[in-house]
């Protein structure tokens, strides 16, 4: 019984040292992001052009005191959005500003990311394979750890966002009568095949997403079940 005991505890462990280690390759590969943005804000004066305005700006009001083309305006938010995160500015509510103060613009073209993928194959198997490939390790710390349980009294269960459904169908195969529905945009699931108790439903999150007992969510390296009950 020891012995057994030891070799779960292990391969727990064991689990768990890849998650880490996906996330310390993931941090070093990305790290240069935070040192390259808070150049840019140099380049562009950014600590200079608030600390003149003598308080908090809004996106809106920083952009009209750049000397940026217009075309490229869109990127303050991300780049400021980045330098938040990383420590070197910070957020303050001001007022209600303007959408355009907050949206999210992913490319030049000035489409959000995720529309762009659509509108670009290569880059949208490109984006689905890595997130596949992040969610065969997940799945199998996930189901191999005590967090297996939370499936058990399930009788339906809509991963949100959830890709090409690798996470899903492990799910499928551990415990063959839970419904198992992958959503994500449509373009994102256009032509994957289901199985027995898995099905691939496309929609967006923000408007509508399909009833169930509970809602898988993921959000970097960590899925959140939610009780729809």
């Amino acid at each position: 019984m020891e012995s057994s005991g030891m070799n779960k505890t292990m391969g727990g462990n064991a689990r768990g040292s890849r998650m880490h280690a996906q996330a310390h390759v993931w941090n070093h590969i990305f790290s240069f992001i935070n040192s390259m943005s808070l150049k840019c804000a140099l380049q562009l004066g950014i600590p200079d052009i608030i600390h003149d305005h003598g308080g908090p700006m809004t996106i809106g009001e920083l952009v009209s005191a750049l000397s940026v083309h217009s075309g490229k305006a869109h990127c303050i938010f991300r780049l400021m959005r980045i330098l938040v995160h990383s420590g070197f500015f910070e957020q303050t509510s001001l007022r209600v500003v303007a959408n355009d103060d907050r949206e999210e613009v992913g490319t030049e073209h000035g489409s959000l990311f995720w529309e762009h993928t659509g509108y670009e194959p290569e880059l949208n198997l490109l984006f689905n394979n890595a997130m596949a490939s992040d969610a065969r390790l997940v799945a199998t710390e996930v189901l191999g750890s005590d967090c297996k349980r939370a499936f058990e009294e399930l009788r339906s269960l809509v991963d949100v966002g959830g890709g090409t459904g690798m996470m899903a169908k492990a799910i499928a195969a551990e415990f063959p009568d839970l419904e198992c529905t992958v959503f994500d945009l449509p373009h994102v699931v256009a032509g994957l095949k289901g199985t027995k108790n898995v099905k691939y439903v496309g929609g967006n999150m923000f408007k509508e997403i399909p009833p169930a007992d509970a809602y898988l969510l993921k959000a970097s390296f960590r899925y959140n079940i939610t009780s729809s009950r």
